[in-house]
């Protein structure tokens, strides 16, 4: 009996924490659901009338672009993204954990340091490059550089999780005469699944999340993402549309909830077992 009083106690204790990071996003949900006026009135957790107006407003809110057309456009550069970084950040980590080369240890080190790198020092370089290219307006440069093993942490996380992988897997490889790719592909590619699906996991988050890249390289309101439809409401004085807001962002929540949701149990094993830990 005592047990189980100690894990309900430590429920409790564990749900009081969560209650203040959990309340912004509960009262979002509940806002979409009441009307205009009241948004701005009461705070109230409860509403005092339920409506499904905002969620019907959507449309005639942002009548020259479809809804689905903004989703459709976060959907592709997120998974593009995610796809990209784990094409890329998979074969350099493979390349700085298991192949040895010339400046080995010094290219790996100045892969880590541009974790310390803030991403406003090279905007406008990257600008001028895709500029040039033909490329501002598309969605190129939310993606392009994900092919390129530009996210140095999750380079770094494939490289902890790849180094806990025995050597000796490689060495039986190379006696039935598998070359490094093959080596990558069949034996290191399925035992760091769980690095692999933190990898997507946070990078279709982050990009999914993004808005001042998205802002900087998108001007078509035909290719506007999530984050960049939501800034349409704002531009727009008129109050009323603060439920259809709060509506389109509470439905931009929900994918990302779902993925999070559906790779859960991998995403704890890759930190458990990736090494970060040093």
């Amino acid at each position: 009996m005592s047990r189980v009083l100690r894990r309900a106690g430590w429920h409790l204790v564990v749900l009081a924490l969560l209650a203040p990071l959990l309340y912004p996003i509960v009262w979002l949900a509940v806002a979409s659901f009441k009307p205009g006026p009241e948004i701005l009135q009461s705070l109230a957790l409860i509403p005092k009338r339920i409506v499904l107006d905002n969620y019907r407003d959507l449309g005639g809110a942002l009548a020259d672009v479809p809804i689905w057309r903004f989703f459709a456009n976060s959907i592709l550069v997120s998974a593009g993204a995610a796809l990209g970084n784990l094409i890329s950040c998979s074969l350099a980590g493979y390349a700085f954990a298991r192949l040895r080369f010339r400046l080995h240890g010094l290219l790996f080190g100045f892969m880590l340091a541009t974790i310390m790198l803030p991403t406003h020092a090279v905007l406008i370089p990257q600008y001028t490059i895709y500029q040039r290219l033909g490329m501002v307006d598309t969605f190129w440069p939310l993606i392009l550089p994900k092919l390129l093993a530009t996210d140095a942490f999750f380079v770094f996380l494939m490289v902890q999780f790849m180094r806990n992988i025995p050597r000796e897997l490689d060495e039986a490889a190379r006696l039935d005469g598998c070359g490094s790719i093959r080596i990558f592909g069949r034996i290191i590619l399925p035992l760091i699944r769980p690095a692999l699906v933190t990898t997507a996991i946070f990078t279709f988050i982050w990009t999914w999340n993004d808005f001042l890249s998205q802002l900087i390289y998108l001007s078509d309101p035909e290719k506007y993402t999530l984050p960049l439809a939501l800034r349409l409401f704002i531009d727009v004085t008129d109050q009323n549309l603060y439920g259809p807001m709060l509506a389109l962002s509470a439905l931009a929540l929900v994918p990302i909830l779902l993925f999070f949701a559906a790779f859960q149990r991998l995403l704890v094993e890759g930190f458990a077992t990736s090494g970060l830990k040093g």
